[in-house]
């Protein structure tokens, strides 16, 4: 019966180990998500090395240094610099439909209209705007989808004249990744008659920095001044539209400044028009973690979201895989030049029926779009688009396996792993197990490279398996070592935490010191000794008042001395947890006052000023304890008149403290003092440690004196803080021959 509990230790160790690893599975912890997510990049990497199924329609015109050098240098058949003017990309707009492409998505983000752009000459010598060139051939094309994101949108002019707007905002994880995209996003539509206002003004109005403040939309007047636009706003956020005064028949009404419009990711948009998917009745399911799309002929994509509308991208399509459609834009644009003057040479690609992204791959300029993704630190972000796009084609999505069946997977590998450790020698045992994660892990990759199936790898690996063979081998060491693991834990009961993880790391414990710069701390309790002294003169009084018998009197004393003792106690406690706080070690108790030092047993930088902060902490917390125990005293004293009044004993006042300190830094010895057949104690000695307790000495009550050692610290470490002390009078300390600099760090604040 005895060691019945221990036979059943470990199958609670198993159970508890199970239940704690399933509970961080539902909670979904940032930092064991961090690391599913890296085994993800891994599953991504590896399943490029195995047959996929991705789309074959599409494309990337791509903007590569050698066509910026081409539209630089005039060979396309025009000059422009790094900021092409918006007829250019009407001019490859134009190209791509000659060619037969089917849809054109630009990840280029066209902002406010540039007036300022040089002008097209048209066939008839007639001149056209730069702007407006570019709107016509969208329109002409009608095939068209252009940027935006939820900071920027594209103007009018463009965004009516293209087929639709697609989202390429790039929502990287907190690691920097790009690994998910958003379905869908809400996008800020301004009333027209304020994008109207914008276009009109230029860059003097900028909607994109607006405000809505005390009832007004707020619009800045550009960047180089502080003036803004105030447009009235009602309850609603409603303002007025003041139509010309020359049209009689239209009269001043409200309308909202904006609404809120849905705009899908524009990979979800190219693989949407190819296979009719009707966006605008999409069930967006986000409880569920599913969009559904419904096509023509009953075709159907439901994409896995999570509750926030994103979905992992299948990074399966480099922009050299040769199943990609890949073209220069210097090549398309030159070919175009040679279509207007009506000899257009043989297509340097097919694109005939091709879903194209136009974006860039340049280097070392603005145009660079490079990122982090689970294949590279430096990919082509525009990839995104064309690999959402071929989930959406073919229906192939990354898919996370539920909660559920994660909790089973946990499950079945922790009771395997349990049997496993507990049944077979260490050595045998930990073999079996790494092969059964090995073995877990070709599962894992070869679903996910088959499937997209993604199967969770660190819980059940990390955590079902590693730490539940490492619990289970543990406890098997500790039971066949148990009296040597009690000895050491009596030991750590003696010591300061931190002084106990450092002996107990250590093979040998040596008793030889080490010099090192510390920082110490006496704090003592001041009016401990009147209080005693007080306290025995009250017992003694009350004693001989009521004629008490030895065992009556010996009680007597025993609970004023616990009275004391509770008393000077919740002062040292106070000084005690405050010194743990900030991270110094607590060395000894010396009756009513604690010593205590920073920089041992581990360096610690800036030991000086964490001492000071913790004497000042100290300081003040002892302030707001006496407060309350004065306002306690006020309260007891109006109580004692009644309770007087009634022949009843007065209660008596609780005694008020306060804490003298002294600090110094210096090169001291650090170490444990005592034998190994008595007690040990990790301690410091030396000169540094008695100029200390002298100036602890000297501090009288509620003051805090530094030496200067500890002074000069705070000049480099916190020279606000040392501007702030007050130096005393040089003393000459007990066994030091010559007087000695010393300092008062005032801690009060206002009304202390």
């Amino acid at each position: 019966m005895k060691f019945q509990p221990l036979k059943q230790a470990p199958l609670l160790i198993a159970l508890g180990v199970l239940l704690l690893v399933s509970l961080v599975a539902v909670a979904r912890l940032d930092f064991f998500e961090r690391l599913e997510r890296m085994t993800y990049d891994w599953r991504s990497r590896a399943a490029l090395q195995f047959p996929s199924q991705v789309a074959t329609n599409l494309g990337f015109a791509r903007i590569d240094d050698e066509t910026i050098d081409a539209v630089k240098s005039g060979e396309v058949g025009f000059r422009f610099g790094l900021y092409w003017p918006r007829q250019v990309y009407g001019r490859l707009v134009n190209e791509l439909t000659a060619q037969g492409a089917e849809t054109i998505a630009f990840d280029v983000l066209f902002g406010e209209r540039r007036e300022d752009h040089p002008s097209v000459r048209m066939s008839d010598e007639t001149y056209i705007d730069s702007d407006d060139y570019f709107a016509n051939e969208l329109s002409r094309a009608s095939n068209v989808l252009i940027a935006a994101t939820t900071n920027l949108s594209p103007p009018d002019l463009f965004a009516t004249a293209a087929t639709g707007v697609g989202d390429i905002s790039t929502d990287k994880d907190s690691d920097g990744i790009l690994r998910r995209a958003k379905a869908s996003t809400w996008h800020r539509q301004w009333h027209p008659a304020l994008r109207e206002l914008e276009a009109k003004h230029g860059s003097g109005v900028n909607l994109r920095r607006a405000r809505i403040t005390d009832g007004q939309l707020i619009i800045p007047l550009g960047t180089k001044t502080a003036e803004e636009l105030n447009i009235p706003l009602d309850a609603e956020n409603n303002f007025t539209i003041n139509p010309d005064t020359d049209d009689t028949n239209n009269a001043p009404h409200q309308a909202k400044i904006f609404t809120m419009e849905r705009v899908w990711h524009m990979g979800i948009m190219l693989a949407a028009r190819h296979l009719k998917l009707d966006l605008t009745n999409a069930l967006v399911d986000l409880d569920h973690g599913r969009i559904t799309l419904l096509g023509a002929s009953g075709i159907e994509r439901i994409i896995p979201v999570d509750r926030e509308g994103f979905f992992y991208v299948d990074w399966t399509l480099r922009p050299d895989d040769p199943r990609l459609t890949v073209e220069p834009v210097h090549n398309l644009l030159r070919q175009n030049r040679a279509r207007s003057q009506g000899h257009p040479g043989p297509p340097f690609a097919d694109w005939r029926n091709k879903l194209v992204v136009i974006g860039s791959s340049a280097l070392g300029n603005d145009l660079t779009d490079l990122g982090a993704t689970p294949l590279d630190k430096s990919t082509l972000l525009v990839s995104k688009h064309w690999n959402v796009a071929s989930s959406v084609l073919t229906g192939r999505f990354i898919r996370r396996v539920p909660i559920a069946t994660e909790i089973l997977i946990i499950i079945g590998l922790g009771i395997v792993t349990a049997w496993l450790s507990w049944r077979l020698p260490v050595l045998q045992g930990l073999l079996s197990v790494l092969a059964l994660a090995a073995g877990y892990s070709v599962v894992c990759l070869f679903l996910f490279a088959q499937q997209r199936l993604w199967l969770p790898m660190v819980l059940p690996i990390g955590g079902a398996m590693l730490v539940k063979y490492s619990s289970l081998v543990v406890y098997r060491v500790v039971f066949e070592q148990r009296e040597q693991r009690r000895v050491k834990g009596i030991f750590s009961k003696v010591v300061s935490p931190n002084v106990a993880r450092e002996l107990l790391g250590r093979d040998e414990i040596s008793l030889s010191g080490v010099r090192s710069e510390i920082t110490v701390l006496f704090a003592d309790v001041r009016g401990f000794t009147e209080l005693t002294d007080q306290a025995q003169e009250q017992v003694a009084d009350y004693i001989r008042l009521k004629n008490l018998d030895t065992k009556a009197a010996e009680a007597a004393y025993n609970e004023s001395a616990r009275e004391t003792l509770n008393t000077v106690n919740a002062y040292l406690a106070i000084v005690a947890d405050t010194v743990k706080k900030h991270d110094g070690t607590l060395d000894k108790y010396i009756g009513d006052c604690v010593m205590a030092f920073w920089g041992a047993p581990t360096a610690q930088p800036g030991h000086a000023l964490a001492c000071v902060r913790a004497a000042i902490e100290s300081q003040r917390a002892i302030h707001d304890l006496n407060l309350v125990r004065t306002e306690e005293n006020r309260q007891r004293e109006i109580e004692n008149v009644a309770r007087t009044s009634a022949g009843l004993p007065p209660k008596p006042l609780l005694p008020i403290l306060s804490l003298g300190t002294g600090i110094n830094t210096g090169v001291v010895t650090v170490g444990l003092m005592g034998s190994n057949a008595h007690i040990l104690n990790y301690t410091v000695f030396g000169r540094e440690v008695n100029l200390a307790s002298r100036l602890e000495g000297v501090s009288g009550r509620g003051r805090i004196v530094v030496g200067e050692g500890t002074y000069q610290a705070l000049l480099r470490e916190d020279p606000k803080l040392a501007a702030t002390c007050l130096e005393q009078e040089p003393t000459k300390p007990k066994g030091f021959q010559k007087p000695v600099r010393n300092f008062e760090v005032p801690w009060q604040t206002a009304g202390q």
